[in-house]
């Protein structure tokens, strides 16, 4: 028996063999076609190939998709477990011709691998063809030499595929497998075409027209191939089972489910036991495909899943977390197929054993509630809204949980009663919500959140996305357009650029709509979730509902995630070497740069710049991997996570770590919703440029990191080496020829000044009247010796001063020093002459005179300043003329 696996190797190395490219599946969040929540089919990643977007090196190609069907339009949630064929998560194996070959060798590669490598036999397969595809009708007789009446025509749009109301379409054939007579059913087509006797296997889309309005469809000039193949459906046909969870992949997911609960796969509780095992699958692939557990858009879905599988768990009677216990043997299964799923494990156990840890602690007391309900109403009563509004509120239980835990009751919920209680929290939630600034939260954003929901964020895993234009804003007000030279609030259905928080700026880029062009010059959040891009329309114009293609400046974000990531590694550095007490109280990551404020007393030394700029160093040289893990918020700081100041957490986390300390511990482990570097390596290098005070007890570090570190350090370099040239020494020798040449200057400095002072006091003792310097003069009968000294120190005119006044032996000095254009003031007398004048007195004349005020000092010795060191021989005149 050939077992999936098995199957799948097949069907890839038969279409390698016959040309085809072998291509990776792409991601189950669609980065291509906003309109979708998941990838749900093969062909979703090679849709722009198809309408020739995008070209390919290759014109042939194929794959095993995996595809999840559990939101929108296409949901098969609600009938996974009850029936042999739904899931939530499956593979889509499909061959693809991108106007290559087309109808007749489709058939043919087709019919050979069903017949030929997986050795169906012919006489039970059957045909379908779209009733006006007479081509296909006769290929197929040709070809595979079907008679005609397993050649069945059907007219309905189950043959006939689209992409949408426009754009390629064209007729399909399907290939259905009976199953014998021993199941009750007819041929498709047939009365009793609903049956489970005749399964289709395969579906050939043969695109062979483009709609262009609902009356017009023309010919495409290259007509394509799209084929889809459900690998468990195949699967089960080749191994002889007529239920898709009979297939050993699924018989092993259930053997562990089995073995955890003791809960037998046969009659009640087996619907359990595919429950856990389909959504095990789906919720292991989304977290593995970055979708995290949150309460708006994909994430809301996910947790649905999750929590629906963890609700069949404890009625398998599982006392504990259960799912993440057969993550190993799922990865065990598909891991070689999938690499992905074998790399997310540990995040895969870790999310999901919190979801079900979070989830117990509430499921008892909302079946509590729900049983008392219930208990009140008549039998087949509908629950009334407003309770399971409350069990969604209080108790996290979507709706479509209460519904299924109904189920077996024939109970249904009064779903317009439940929106109704939404739709009164959402209004009450705004007359509370006044914003994070000083000013309120305008009503637009309001409006817009309740209309479009929270913005999916896709920035984790690309920089490159499609979605439609859900709100436009312009000068405060919704619009429905906009035209070339307006700046707009564009909101997305998904986006890949971040908003604006934990200190990391927005993103930056270019938003192509189908007549127009965006730059988008901020991005920010509004109310938490909303991200709302700011972009100039520099060409055409936009209007809600378009299709658009969002990119980010991808260089600009890699620069970004450097800075970020050296942000946290700086936090710990500066714990480690400053003390326990250093805590964030903001910072601004940008390209290239960052500003980190944190707590501590007094400024950091130069010695301990220099130790925490090596350490940040050297652990970016260890070039560990970033390792990104989502945790319960309570659980992530008891653990020791820090949290960024100022930001606000929901109950589950984005736990950042990186480094691997001396002592084996993880050197920093913090709460960050930002985008960061796969290696710390990446971050390049970093380089701190200043350190000053910004507050009482903050400090501020502003650094570089990557490119804008290195080049800050070649500038250096050169400078360095320039100088070493200048002064004709070597690099290693520069400082102690600066050191030399600064105690050479020093020395001049002091031999000047003193000079200077001897200048001054020189000659003090005689008479020569009329001069201010060398001597004094006589001011009625006192001696007055008055001086302008340039370049001398303030600090040194009272020395100077003393000594005058030992040459006058009695008598009044008055020095003013001039120094950068300011003038210091300085007037001394002896002892003799204090009972007739004072210093105080005197001194305030010559600084009023050289535009001070003010001036202190003794009886016998005052100083004081003024910045009119022009005016210097006026503060003397001054001080002179007080003496008459």
């Amino acid at each position: 028996m050939a077992s999936v696996n098995e199957i799948r190797t097949t069907f890839l190395e038969y279409f390698k063999k016959n040309g085809h490219e072998v291509v990776a599946s792409s991601s189950l969040v669609p980065h291509n076609d906003p309109t979708l929540l998941f990838t749900n089919a093969g062909m979703v990643q090679f849709k722009n190939v198809f309408t020739g977007l995008e070209h390919r090196p290759y014109d042939r190609a194929t794959t095993s998709q995996k595809c999840v069907r559990a939101g929108g339009k296409h949901n098969d949630l609600d009938n996974v477990g009850y029936t042999a064929r739904h899931h939530t998560f499956f593979e889509m194996l499909g061959n693809f011709s991108f106007g290559d070959y087309f109808k007749d060798r489709a058939i043919e590669l087709a019919w050979n691998l069903v017949t030929k490598e997986f050795g169906l036999p012919a006489d039970r397969l059957t045909a379908t063809v779209y009733d006006a595809d007479e081509e296909a009708f006769v290929l197929w007789k040709k070809i595979a030499g079907l008679p005609e009446s397993r050649i069945i025509k059907i007219g309905t749009s189950d043959n006939f595929w689209a992409m949408g109301d426009t754009g390629p379409c064209g007729p399909c054939s399907e290939i259905f497998f009976d199953h014998g007579d021993k199941i009750p059913g007819g041929p498709p087509g047939s009365p009793d075409e609903d049956g489970d006797r005749f399964i289709e296997i395969w579906n050939l889309v043969f695109m062979q027209f483009e709609q262009v309005s609902k009356t017009e469809r023309t010919a495409l000039p290259r007509p394509s191939i799209d084929t889809g193949m459900g690998l468990e459906r195949i699967a089960a046909v080749l191994q002889g089972k007529h239920d898709n969870y009979e297939i050993d992949l699924f018989q092993r997911l259930i053997a562990r489910s089995v073995e955890l609960t003791g809960a037998p796969f046969a009659g009640s509780t087996a619907a359990s036991h595919k429950v856990i095992a389909d959504h095990l699958r789906s919720s292991a692939f989304l977290i593995a495909d970055g979708v995290m557990p949150s309460n708006d858009g994909r994430g809301y879905v996910l947790r649905r899943i999750m929590r629906r599988g963890m609700r069949h768990a404890q009625l398998l009677g599982a006392s504990e977390p259960l799912l993440w216990k057969m993550v190993p043997t799922l990865v065990q299964e598909m891991g070689k197929a999938f690499p992905e799923l074998g790399r997310a494990e540990a995040m895969v156990i870790e999310i999901l054993k919190l979801e079900e840890t979070n989830f117990r602690r509430t499921l008892e007391r909302g079946l509590r509630l729900l049983e008392e309900e219930t208990a009140r109403l008549p039998a087949g009563a509908p629950l009334a809204g407003d309770t399971a509004f409350r069990l969604y509120d209080t108790f996290g239980f979507p709706l479509d949980l209460t519904q299924d835990a109904l189920r077996t009751e024939g109970r249904s919920v009064d779903v317009a009663g439940f929106e109704t209680a939404m739709e009164r929290q959402r209004a009450e939630a705004r007359k509370h919500w006044k914003g994070s600034g000083s000013a309120a939260i305008e009503p637009v954003w309001f409006d817009l959140r309740d209309q479009v929901g929270a913005t999916e964020f896709l920035g984790y895993e690309t920089t490159r996305a499609e979605g439609t234009i859900k709100g436009l804003v312009l000068d405060g007000e919704a619009r429905s357009q906009a035209g070339a030279g307006a700046r707009v609030q564009l909101i997305a259905s998904q986006t890949p650029f971040y908003g604006e928080s934990g200190g990391q700026v927005g993103d930056t880029g270019i938003i192509r709509a189908p007549r127009a062009r965006l730059e988008v010059v901020d991005t920010r959040k509004v109310l938490g979730d909303l991200i709302v891009h700011h972009a100039d329309i520099v060409e055409g114009e936009v209007e809600l509902g378009q299709p658009i293609e969002l990119v980010v400046d991808a260089a600009r974000r890699t620069r970004l995630k450097r800075a970020h990531s050296a942000t946290h590694l700086l936090h710990a550095a500066l714990r480690r070497h400053l003390g326990p007490h250093v805590a964030q109280k903001g910072s601004l990551v940008a390209p290239d740069r960052l500003r980190f404020d944190f707590s501590h007393p007094k400024p950091v030394t130069a010695a301990e710049i220099v130790a925490i700029e090596a350490e940040v160093n050297a652990y970016l040289r260890q070039n560990d991997s970033v390792l990104i893990r989502v945790m319960a918020r309570d659980e992530a700081i008891e653990t020791g996570a820090m949290a960024l100041f100022g930001e606000k957490y929901g109950d589950e986390v984005r736990v950042v770590s990186m480094g691997q300390a001396e002592d084996g511990h993880v050197y920093s482990v913090e709460l960050c919703g930002g985008t960061h570097v796969g290696r710390t390596g990446d971050v390049g290098s970093f380089e701190i440029v200043s350190e000053t005070g910004v507050a009482g007890g903050v400090r501020r570090i502003e650094a570089l990191v990557g490119e804008a570190a290195y080049n800050a350090t070649a500038r250096n370099r050169q400078r360095v080496a320039d100088l070493a040239a200048l002064l004709k020494v070597t690099s290693d020798e520069l400082g102690q020829k600066v050191e030399a040449l600064l105690d050479e200057r020093r020395r001049l400095e002091r031999e000047l000044i003193e000079s200077r002072r001897k200048l001054a006091i020189a000659g003090a003792g005689s008479e020569e009247a009329g001069q201010s310097g060398g001597a004094f003069k006589l001011v009625g009968d006192v001696k007055f010796a008055g001086r302008v000294l340039d370049g001398v120190p303030a600090k040194e005119l009272r020395g100077t001063a003393d000594a005058i006044k030992k040459e006058l032996g009695s008598g009044v000095v008055a020095l003013v020093s001039v120094n950068d254009g300011k003038a210091a003031v300085v007037v001394s007398l002896t002892l003799d002459l204090t009972t007739r004048f004072d210093a105080v007195d005197l001194v305030k004349r010559g600084v009023q005179a050289v535009g001070g005020a003010g001036g202190g000092g003794r009886t016998d010795f005052a100083q004081g300043g003024g910045p009119a060191g022009a005016r210097a021989q006026e503060a003397l005149s001054a001080v002179e003329l007080a003496l008459t």
